[in-house]
């Protein structure tokens, strides 16, 4: 073992042998000398620490340092006791500090008591345990945001593991500090009690010269000893006040950026008026009150000019901060890179004109912004796909009342609100109609009704649908989501999925990525499921699929189907619901000439009907999906599996809309009965 490393362990012993074996006066008056030292070095090194953490170990130091100074007091009362010395150290105190004055000492020793310990250590104490209490509270919030940042990317792995750490040696150090705080209370209390003991017990013993054999003379006693005794408690209650003060700076020490000092210097003289109103005060008392205006008046005068200086300083600072963006922006503007700033595209961008601003603006009531939020939310429950950020954008080419949603900078959809009024939409049954204005939902193109506010109540009890205009933009925006959800989703989007489920499934991801299928095959496929419907939240049951199925074949298309024979549990739940559901089939004779029209290719499979046979199945199919919807039924058409694709990949055309399924998509559960049959007959 290095000499270092032994060092800590000598010091500790040699505190015990201190108070079992006397120091001689001499050794007595060093060590005192280095207890203060310490506490001095203690108190500077807690002033200028950017923040608590940079003493970890001040719990430790502090219970080394209580215990030594209690050994010095056991060993100086040893002293006083039996020789009626105590070194030089000590006499000095009772001496030059008190005055040789047995009463005036008394009197400071008690003032730096009470101040040590009703108000220092009472208050370090309070605030060590509130401390220690708020950071076991905030961990796990704190733990939560750390995750959410790394599951985001904002941070990596070792900054997350970096600032967990330092976590955790928040909650240890202010744990530890609420514990150490109770030594620099007791400290304080102990110091009290030994010294009442030495002025007791030496009065005795140097009146009736026990420890001497000389006996003094009663007065005589009590001056002597009563001088060294405060000596000896002065000596110990300056450093247990530095270190005292140090408690409390490491305890109430907030993070900064810079020292202590400098802190101080900004927080209290940073601003100009505090200066001139303090230096105004000062002046006014000097001149129009008895107080020695030698004092005030100048020292008011000196702020008055600091106010001054720091005004114009901070006038200049403005006027070169305005000077320096001025330039900046000029900078940016003639670099020639600058235009690349141009060429980013929104996933998806809402814009609305001058007019729908209060929507979106929450100080005038608006709450779009917290249903577009919402929306996000609803869609990655839904359908368990991450739905890029929406942007919100008020453009003065619209007209006041318009919105446009845009997917990749390009115009998808779009309508106009009436700010100040309610759509109403007659679900079907309604006879009775309500005074309006005509217009049309944005989405579905149904007929409706703008109303005002006092015909709401009563288009409600008639049994109208009422919506507001940010239900009307949320709904239809949703809606798109849905509909465009598959393009949104990018390989940076399909990593991040990955990522959330691999540390509960490292062996599946490992043995899929890259072996068997790289993250653009698997956002094929996952954009195959989303451009229908179909949820991808059950990641794992989708990549167990692809893992099984991937080293059979690298068709997307294919594979999209094996993952969706693997889901049918709940696209069964989606589509169909208890009691007998009506769907249309296939004649076995189409999907046979389909099959025999699929085309095989490098690039993939495709399907090459005839533009006759291609009408006929369009035209078959019109009139079946006119019997269901007749009915007031969702049309649905079940296929084989082998057919499923090109089919719906053929209606996409007239019918995009329209659900295909397969009979192996279907739970074993669940009652289908065919209404319906589309063929080429």
């Amino acid at each position: 073992m290095k000499f270092r490393e032994a060092i800590l362990g000598i010091l500790v012993i040699a505190i015990i042998i201190i108070i079992i074996l006397p120091p001689p006066a001499i050794l007595l008056d060093f060590l005192l000398m280095l207890s203060f030292t310490l506490a001095v070095i203690i108190i500077l090194t807690a002033l200028y620490a950017l923040e608590a953490l940079e003493m970890s170990l001040f719990p430790t130091v502090l219970l080394i340092t209580t215990v030594f100074r209690l050994a010095l007091n056991i060993s100086s009362t040893r002293l006083i006791l039996w020789t009626g010395e105590a070194g030089q150290v000590i006499e000095t105190f009772g001496q030059f500090v008190a005055g040789g004055n047995m009463v005036v000492g008394i009197i400071i020793f008690a003032i730096i008591t009470i101040v040590n310990y009703m108000v220092i250590t009472k208050g370090s104490e309070r605030v060590a345990e509130v401390a220690a209490r708020f950071t076991l509270d905030a961990m796990p919030g704190k733990q939560m945001a750390i995750d959410a940042d790394l599951n985001t990317g904002l941070i990596d792995e070792e900054e997350a593991k970096t600032r967990r750490k330092k976590i955790q040696d928040e909650a240890n150090f202010y744990g530890a500090m609420d514990g150490a705080s109770k030594f620099v209370k007791n400290d304080a209390i102990a110091g009290i009690l030994i010294t009442f003991v030495n002025l007791i017990g030496g009065t005795v013993m140097g009146a009736t010269g026990i420890t001497t054999g000389d006996p003094l003379p009663l007065g005589e006693a009590i001056q002597v000893y009563s001088l060294l005794t405060i000596g000896d408690g002065l000596v110990g209650s300056i450093p247990a006040l530095l270190i005292s003060i140090a408690t409390g700076l490491i305890v109430t020490k907030a993070t900064a950026e810079s020292q202590l000092s400098t802190e101080m210097s900004r927080q209290l003289f940073g601003k100009p008026v505090v200066l001139y109103v303090a230096g105004g005060v000062l002046v006014f008392l000097g001149i129009f009150t008895p107080l020695p205006w030698y004092f005030y008046v100048p020292f008011g005068v000196i702020l008055i000019i600091l106010a001054n200086a720091q005004d114009r300083n901070l006038q200049i600072a403005a006027i070169q901060s305005e000077i320096t963006t001025g330039d900046s922006a000029a900078d940016e503007i003639r670099r020639p890179e600058n235009v690349t700033a141009l060429l980013d595209v929104e996933p998806i961008l809402l814009l609305f004109g001058y007019g729908l601003i209060p929507l979106a603006d929450a100080a005038q009531g608006g709450d779009l912004m917290d249903r577009i939020v919402m929306i996000r939310r609803q869609i990655a429950l839904e359908l368990g796909a991450i739905v890029p950020t929406i942007r919100l954008r008020d453009n003065i080419k619209l007209a006041p009342n318009q919105y446009r949603i845009l997917i990749k900078g390009v115009e998808v959809a779009g309508g106009e609100i009436m700010f100040d009024h309610y759509m109403a939409m007659n679900p079907g049954y309604v006879e009775e109609e309500i005074d309006g204005i005509e217009t049309v939902e944005p989405y579905l193109g149904l007929p409706a009704m703008w109303i005002s506010e006092s015909q709401r109540e009563r288009a409600e009890a008639l049994g109208y649908t009422v919506v507001d205009p940010p239900a009307i933009i949320a709904t239809h925006i949703t809606e798109i989501i849905r509909r465009h959800l598959h393009e949104l989703l990018t390989r940076q989007d399909v990593q991040k999925l990955i990522d959330n489920i691999k540390e509960a499934n490292s062996v599946l991801v490992e043995e899929l990525v890259p072996k068997l299928a790289t993250i653009g095959d698997i956002q094929k496929v996952l954009g195959n499921l989303l451009r229908e419907g179909v949820s991808i939240r059950d990641l794992v049951t989708i990549l167990e699929t692809l893992a099984d199925y991937a080293h059979m074949t690298r068709d997307t298309d294919m594979l999209t189907e094996y993952v969706r024979q693997a889901l049918r549990r709940s696209i069964s739940k989606h589509y169909f619901e208890g009691g007998v559901n009506n769907v249309i089939t296939l004649d076995p004779a189409l999907e046979q000439q389909i099959m025999g029209s699929v085309q095989q290719t490098e690039q993939g499979s495709y399907l090459a009907l005839d533009p006759a046979t291609t009408q006929k199945i369009f035209d078959n199919l019109n009139a079946e999906l006119n019997k269901l919807t007749s009915m007031g039924l969702q049309p649905i058409i079940l296929t084989s599996p082998l057919v499923r694709t090109y089919f719906k990949r053929l209606i996409d055309q007239v019918a995009p809309e329209l659900v295909v399924l397969s009979y192996n998509e279907i739970e074993p559960s669940a009652e289908i009965q065919s209404i319906g049959m589309v063929s080429l007959a």
